[in-house]
């Protein structure tokens, strides 16, 4: 999308490693990908509890929360769905600007969007989860009944059942949620983080 000349980009006079000088952290966006019932946005809202605790300055953007009002005029279409991780890709890269840990969790199922998402920051800004789970798995949970629709017809351009979803090929962090517990789950996510040294130890 081409942006009018007279649209000029203004800098702020607070710089992204002042904020994380004061926060006492870096900002990043942890981008949890996975099918509908994986379990990304348990993860996320567990994970953002668990870093409230250590003093990191967190947000969760949810991809049923965002369709309430960012992206409420966006349907499902392979369109629609870029256009949808594209608007988060740009809120993300705010947030990561105000000194933010952002969490999101979005079936974000084409492997390009996720890839223009982290093209859009800067280098280690972006760090995606590939929350693993079976199809099968996935359908018996079903925790919103979506599959069982999506099986009967009445949801088109399902995820998983009709419409496609392509796995990350080399994630900075992978989490088996038919394995590995929620806890041992967000702990590995933490030590990652203090590994990089996204967080102080």
């Amino acid at each position: 999308m081409h942006i009018p000349e007279n649209i000029v980009w203004h800098e702020s006079s607070v710089t992204k490693a002042e904020r994380a000088n004061q926060k006492k952290h870096k900002s990043v966006v942890i981008w949890f990908t996975g099918l509908s019932g994986s379990g990304k946005s348990t993860l996320s809202v567990a994970l953002e509890k668990a870093l409230y605790h250590l003093g990191i300055h967190t947000y969760r953007l949810d991809g049923d929360n965002v369709r309430h009002g960012l992206n409420k005029n966006l349907g499902f279409s392979p369109e629609d769905r870029t256009e949808n991780i594209r608007r988060i890709g740009e809120v993300s890269k705010l947030m990561v600007d105000a000194g933010i840990v952002t969490l999101t969790a979005f079936i974000s199922p084409y492997r390009e969007d996720r890839d223009k998402v982290r093209a859009i920051l800067d280098e280690n800004e972006f760090i995606e989860v590939f929350v693993k789970c079976s199809l099968d798995a996935c359908e018996q949970r079903d925790p919103k009944g979506l599959y069982k629709k999506a099986r009967s017809g009445e949801i088109k351009d399902f995820t998983g059942i009709d419409a496609p979803y392509e796995e990350p090929v080399h994630p900075e962090i992978l989490i088996d949620t038919e394995k590995e517990s929620l806890e041992d789950s967000i702990q590995t996510i933490i030590k990652y983080l203090e590994i990089n040294k996204y967080l102080s130890k």
